[in-house]
């Protein structure tokens, strides 16, 4: 059984075909070029599509995309990075182009299908899934379907205040978990502390243009033995530990799944969030817990955008 798994960003369109069983059997990428506008897009896409059907036989097509997307898996509103698009049915848009089957889904909700089919996911029946990359993003599974609310937009698991003193991000308050875990959130809090310490090799690498400073570079210095780049990413994983409580409270599910650059940081960041865990949760909530690394990659938003279409065409 084989479906078309499509991730759409701002600069690439990804997209492959991929097998039940064996995954990602083949895989192409295009220039977004947003710019030309809503229809165009529309149109590029289906051509890649309709590319890959030409020497597959396929179930469906599952389009993982930014932005707030319906409870029925059919409609997104202002995603951004994509001018022109407000309301936009892009199932009813793909399916009439290329004559398949197509659903869509918010791109944080797809890593989580990706885990749940193809990841770490699969041990699982219910797991909370959170992203950290350049943002923070979730996706929550609940008895291996996607929960997604009354209003289809529940996991905005990035936006939940764990300090409303803290610092801003991209939401509309401060101190939340994205503010703190975010790639560019977490860099602009290392920089704060690195300027703090000009003794400390990370300052006499970074100083001079700390705009190239990222967590990547906190995780290769904590691994030579930098304590300041060690203390820097156990500060953040104690945050993402609190944010791990209020999920697991709220959902009363125990078992959560990361993904996303940041967490390449491994233990630096895993253990002191568990120790937070360990101090702070609710005892009755502790049975069971565990907190896992995802390491599908860069294959998550393909695989997890093919998991929707079997999910809704199989």
């Amino acid at each position: 059984m084989k479906a078309i798994g499509v991730d759409l960003g701002g600069t690439n369109i990804k997209a492959a075909v991929v097998d039940k069983e064996k995954g990602i059997v083949e895989q192409v990428t295009t220039p977004t070029q947003a710019n030309l506008g809503k229809d165009r897009l529309l149109d590029r896409i289906a051509e890649t599509i309709k590319d890959l059907k030409k020497r597959n036989e396929i179930i469906g097509i599952g389009l993982g995309l930014p932005g707030m997307v319906s409870k029925d898996q059919t409609t997104v509103k202002s995603p951004p990075n994509l001018p022109g698009w407000t309301v936009v049915n892009a199932s009813e848009e793909i399916t009439r182009r290329t004559d398949i089957p197509c659903k869509i889904e918010n791109d944080a909700n797809i890593a989580a299908l990706g885990s749940l089919h193809f990841g770490v996911g699969r041990n699982y029946n219910s797991f909370i899934m959170i992203t950290l990359g350049t943002g923070v993003g979730g996706g929550i599974i609940i008895d291996r379907n996607l929960y997604k609310g009354t209003e289809g937009m529940a996991g905005e698991l990035g936006h939940v205040i764990i300090d409303y003193h803290g610092p801003l991000s991209n939401s509309v308050t401060r101190g939340t978990v994205e503010a703190y875990l975010g790639q560019r959130f977490l860099s602009r809090f290392a920089t704060d502390m690195i300027t703090q310490n000009p003794s400390n090799d990370l300052y006499k690498k970074f100083s001079n243009d700390f705009e190239k400073l990222e967590p990547i570079d906190l995780t290769n210095a904590a691994k030579e033995g930098n304590e300041l780049a060690v203390e820097i990413l156990a500060k953040s994983g104690q945050r993402l530990g609190y944010a791990i409580i209020n999920y697991v409270h709220m959902m009363d599910i125990r078992k959560i799944v990361v993904s996303g650059g940041v967490s390449k940081a491994g233990e630096f960041l895993f253990e002191p969030a568990k120790e937070i865990v360990r101090k702070h949760m609710m005892e009755p909530f502790k049975e069971g817990f565990e907190l896992v690394y995802e390491d599908l990659g860069n294959d998550s938003a393909l695989l997890g955008a093919a998991g929707l279409a079997f999910d809704s065409f199989s």
